[in-house]
């Protein structure tokens, strides 16, 4: 029997002193000290004269409007620029206040509510759609989807949507689209028990959308939780089996093909991403949550453009929480600005806890500025910088930009690959020295006031991960006698128990995390 010490001891190392004095907090009560908050203070002040302002007068089609000259523009930018440590893309601004109208792309708009009807127009607020997939049906590129507040389960509720048209789907309105504030209005696709059957194997929300660079494809304010068709073990701390700690909502996620023998709860053990697809074009995504993803938050293939990634909540998913591939034939063909979002609680691909676990992960053929993130807890990497391209000639074009971040509690900040066939474990510290980057003001999180937002008998279980392994093998056993007169393999068992693994987060208590950092991570606009 041997205790999961090697993880842990290097979750330790990532933790700041500041915050191994906050692990005493959640078990006293006890109040931070005068210097702790002087130092908290003197921090988010530097933080507000130093990072991104808000810009709460910029509305939505601003962004839009330009889009045509900003992919071109954009695209070059991130490549001109990515020689200065210190850069960030031309399109790097967290945009976009409260608006009560969306006049993004050039196209019709369409509305549709949980009230609605499927023999309305969907042309007014007075008329709208009752499916977000019948408007996706009948709108046509530029156009635009308003979308009001409560939850859309497909055509049918079949339990996923699917995007082919360069369009923007806008969501957080009020039910009568008065008003639009995606944290108060919260507009999202949840799914239960019910869509197992359902939606086969469709992510929530699916896109499939090629053919030009300078269109654009939006997901706005419209979230994804997974945790309800997921499968776990029913929460009881007194089991050792179930991986519950004190206060969390379930027992450990079960992964394909596992069993174990106790109560369980929830849908099935089904690898469904939050959001996967193909895209060639500018694609926004922004103003999201994406949680309890059994495989990958997002996972979506670039055929080339110009991507913002910015201002998401992603927090308890597998694999990773944000990974984009391309299928670009060149070098400096697709380029993702993933900015401002707040991961957190990355998790492996399974309770083994060795393999995948990231907060963004970027493939070989690219580019990526990566800034102003929060990544916290991720099961194995923050940023993965693993994976290279074959042809030495167009890795050495691959732009990266890892600027002003803050890590707090990940087993490791950045994974990159080592001579032998294993990763390094690279701390912010350290980025200095890893080779094919550009990077500057990558810090250990240390604001008391961001921890205590997290819902806390998840962190608290996170921060004091277990991991026991137990094996037994009997070579007198008559099985094994006659597996030896046989010639076949002798037979044992291994048994893994984990305190946690990607136990399900509370959905509604993810979007408390817009604005628990000003200036890093997800803000309210």
């Amino acid at each position: 029997m041997k205790t999961y010490y090697s993880i842990r001891k290097t979750v330790c190392k990532a933790i700041p002193a500041m915050l191994l004095g906050f692990a005493l907090l959640f078990s006293t009560g006890q109040v931070a000290s005068a210097q702790l908050l002087n130092d908290i203070t003197r921090r988010a002040k530097n933080a507000a004269e130093t990072k991104i302002k808000m810009g709460a007068d910029r509305a939505v089609h601003n962004t839009l409007d330009k889009a045509g000259k900003a992919v071109e523009k954009g695209a070059k930018n991130a490549v001109d620029n990515a020689g200065a440590k210190s850069s960030k893309s031309g399109s790097s601004q967290v945009p976009e206040g409260r608006s009560k109208a969306v006049k993004a792309g050039n196209g019709s708009t369409w509305y549709v509510a949980a009230s609605g009807s499927n023999k309305n127009d969907g042309k007014s607020p007075e008329t709208p759609l009752k499916n977000v997939q019948k408007a996706l049906d009948e709108a046509s590129d530029g156009d635009v989807i308003c979308v009001a507040e409560g939850n859309y389960t497909g055509t049918l509720d079949q339990g996923f949507i699917e995007i082919k048209k360069y369009v923007s789907l806008v969501g957080g309105y009020a039910e009568d689209f008065s008003e639009r504030d995606p944290y108060v209005y919260k507009t999202y696709i949840q799914t239960n028990p019910s869509h197992v059957s359902k939606n086969g194997t469709k992510a929530s929300i699916n896109i499939e959308v090629t053919g030009s660079r300078n269109k654009v494809v939006m997901i706005d304010g419209f979230s994804v939780d997974r945790g309800e068709q997921a499968l776990y073990c029913a929460p009881d701390p007194s089991d050792p089996v179930s991986g519950t700690p004190e206060g969390c909502l379930t027992g450990r996620k079960l992964m394909v093909g596992e069993s174990p023998s106790t109560a369980k709860v929830g849908g099935a053990a089904q690898e469904r991403q939050c959001v996967t697809g193909h895209v060639e074009g500018h694609l926004i995504i922004r103003n999201c949550v994406f949680a309890n993803a059994v495989y990958f938050g997002i996972q979506l293939m670039s055929k080339g453009g110009n991507w913002e990634v910015y201002n998401n909540v992603f927090v308890a998913n597998n694999y990773s929480s944000c990974r984009i591939d391309s299928m670009t034939a060149g070098a400096n063909e697709c380029y993702v600005d993933f900015h401002h979002n707040t991961v957190l609680f990355s998790w492996c691909r399974d309770k083994i806890m060795e393999d995948m676990g990231y907060g963004y992960e970027f493939m070989s053929r690219v580019d990526s500025d990566v800034h102003d993130n929060i990544f916290g807890c991720s099961n194995l990497g923050a940023i993965s910088f693993a994976h290279h391209d074959s042809n030495k000639e167009i890795d050495a074009k691959r732009k990266l930009n890892v600027v002003d971040n803050q890590f707090f509690m990940n087993v490791a900040d950045m994974i990159i690959p080592s001579q032998s066939f294993m990763w390094l474990y690279v701390k912010c510290d350290e980025f200095e020295d890893v080779e094919g980057i550009n990077e500057s003001g990558n810090v250990e999180l240390t604001d008391e006031d961001f921890v205590m937002k997290i819902n806390q008998p998840y962190l608290k279980g996170f921060a004091n991960i277990e991991k026991v392994s137990s094996s037994s093998y009997n070579p007198n056993s008559a099985a094994n006698q006659v597996r030896r007169a046989f010639g076949i393999n002798q037979q044992g068992s291994e048994i893994n128990r984990v305190s946690m693994f990607a136990n399900k987060y509370p959905f509604f208590e993810a979007y408390n995390l817009f604005g628990a950092l000003q200036g890093c991570g997800a803000q309210i606009l």
